[in-house]
């Protein structure tokens, strides 16, 4: 079997938001098909859209021609063949066609790609909702109850928010930490102790104190983790704040190469790793990233941010470790766009991902149906001060 062609395409969510273009976040889909017909589908992360397609083009032309079903190899001829260090874009595209490739491995076997990965070790992926995953309740992040309310309603253990109220970059320090309190003892009322509440404080401060402050604020609420309280980029930061709370810390997503992944593990600045497989190298690479973790007692629960199909890739290594936790859920597999452009969609019933029993990632994309929905302009928030100068969203 040899590979003819790498595609891309760009779907848009429809998802407005107030920064840059004013329009929401694209899917970057890749597929690769090869000479006996077989397809598969991976997904990049959505933040860097262009660097990403212009890496895309790049590996295209190393992999035409090459047998997809040597994943590894391929991988590596990528990798390597960089010469200097990957960057997340450029890591982000490899992930993708990484996805593809088990994809067309697992199809070309007749396995999903869990079994070829040693097999299941549980029958069920238990997630935690983030808004995404609610988006057709019309909630918002700025309602975290009522968002914890549907979330339960829904059949979800476990949910996530920010806890930094709405406009917290024009807040004093206290303010937030106050407000933010507030949001947690509102989404504990409404949901009751049967609910895990999980909080992201998304890195936005440059220094781990206030997070230390905040964690104290929320510790009488049974959090369940507190994401990333500090950038990972300085994971000595992320063990000053681990060292003084009792809730247990997350972090990872912006961990996307071995080495930055490494050290949050060897210092052990975390309790629980978040790897991102549509940004960090793929599949394999998260699942090597959770071995490691393994070995120093340290939980895995992937980041999801994207479409189905990153769900999906996630669901194949959330089944295939054993130090598994739980899995985020960041998108709505009831909308209009998800029941459009997917075919066999992942299913979720009472809070858990079954698990997909199709060869391959086991979800594939109508093309057809998805040019509808092509992609537009994105970029990313710039969060501006009160005093004008620029922080962290």
């Amino acid at each position: 079997m040899k590979i003819t062609q790498v595609k891309i395409t760009k779907v848009h969510t429809g998802k407005v938001v107030h920064w840059g273009t004013g329009y929401g976040p694209n899917w970057l889909f890749v597929k690769v098909y090869t000479d006996e017909g077989i397809q598969g589908l991976g997904e990049a992360f959505h933040s860097l859209d262009e660097p990403i397609e212009g890496a895309l083009c790049k590996y295209a032309r190393w992999l035409v021609g090459r047998d997809p079903t040597r994943v590894s190899h391929n991988w590596h001829a990528i990798y390597r063949g960089l010469r200097y260090p990957a960057g997340t874009a450029e890591l982000s595209a490899l992930s993708a066609v990484e996805h593809a490739l088990w994809d067309i491995s697992g199809k070309a076997c007749g396995l999903p790609v869990y079994k070829m990965l040693g097999g299941p070790t549980r029958d069920r992926i238990r997630l935690y909702a983030s808004f995404g995953a609610l988006s057709h309740f019309e909630v918002s992040e700025s309602e975290p109850a009522q968002a914890a309310a549907k979330a339960a309603e829904a059949g979800f253990t476990a949910l996530k928010f920010g806890p930094q109220p709405e406009g917290y970059e024009t807040l004093r320090s206290q303010e937030i930490i106050d407000q933010a309190a507030q949001r947690v003892r509102a989404v504990r009322m409404a949901v009751g102790q049967d609910m895990d509440i999980c909080l992201d404080y998304h890195g936005r401060s440059f220094s781990p104190s206030e997070a230390i402050r905040m964690a104290a604020a929320v510790e009488p609420y049974n959090i369940f983790f507190l994401e990333e309280p500090a950038l990972s980029e300085y994971p000595d930061s992320l063990v000053e704040v681990k060292a003084k709370t009792s809730i247990p810390i997350a972090a990872g997503e912006r961990a996307v190469t071995r080495d930055s992944m490494r050290q949050l593990i060897e210092k052990r600045a975390v309790h629980i790793i978040q790897p991102e497989p549509t940004a960090n190298g793929g599949i394999l690479e998260t699942v090597r990233m959770a071995a490691v973790a393994d070995l120093h007692h340290i939980a895995v629960a992937p980041h999801h941010a994207c479409s189905p199909v990153a769900l999906l890739a996630c669901a194949h290594i959330d089944a295939s470790i054993p130090n598994f936790l739980i899995q985020e859920c960041n998108v709505d597999l009831g909308t209009p766009l998800a029941r459009d452009i997917f075919i066999d969609p992942p299913r979720i019933v009472n809070g858990y991902l079954e698990l997909p029993q199709r060869p391959g990632l086991g979800i594939e994309l109508n093309e057809e149906a998805a040019a509808a929905y092509a992609g537009w302009p994105n970029d990313r928030p710039v969060i501006v001060a009160r005093d004008g100068s620029i922080g962290l969203e």
